[in-house]
């Protein structure tokens, strides 16, 4: 069905709120394309041991972790600076702010919960040879 049809098929009152429309098929196949590569190279780089580091593997699998998120985001989601005025990009980067400080908020509590709340009998043993 072409973008024309589905308009007047819906009639005017049926709008989505956006201009950029909801995509096409090419760029959900580049969407998907993307997709699968970037979870193919993470499998690789864990599968096949090509670093030495597994905290430099980590560190790869995670940023392409984030790659991918935004290749879903603007490719199947659809959000971008132009739908609806900009807002829902607005709402991602409030949400991710928010996730990031609960997230760092936490790892640095439970971290100085960790050294500060060990009973003295355990940390001595920590730092026994």
């Amino acid at each position: 069905m072409s973008p024309d049809a589905h308009a007047t098929s819906h009639g005017p009152a049926h709008s989505h709120g956006d201009a950029a429309g909801h995509g096409t098929r090419e760029s959900y196949l580049t969407g998907f394309g993307l997709s699968v590569v970037l979870t193919a190279i993470p499998f690789i780089l864990v599968m096949g041991g090509i670093f030495s580091s597994t905290a430099l593997t980590a560190f790869l699998v995670l940023g392409l972790g984030v790659v991918q998120i935004i290749v879903h985001t603007f490719y199947f989601l659809h959000m971008n600076s132009k739908s609806e005025n900009g807002w829902t990009m607005l709402a991602m980067i409030f949400t991710v702010v928010l996730v990031l400080i609960t997230l760092s908020g936490s790892l640095w509590i439970m971290y100085h919960l960790n050294e500060n709340m060990m009973p003295p009998s355990v940390q001595d043993m920590r730092q026994a040879p």
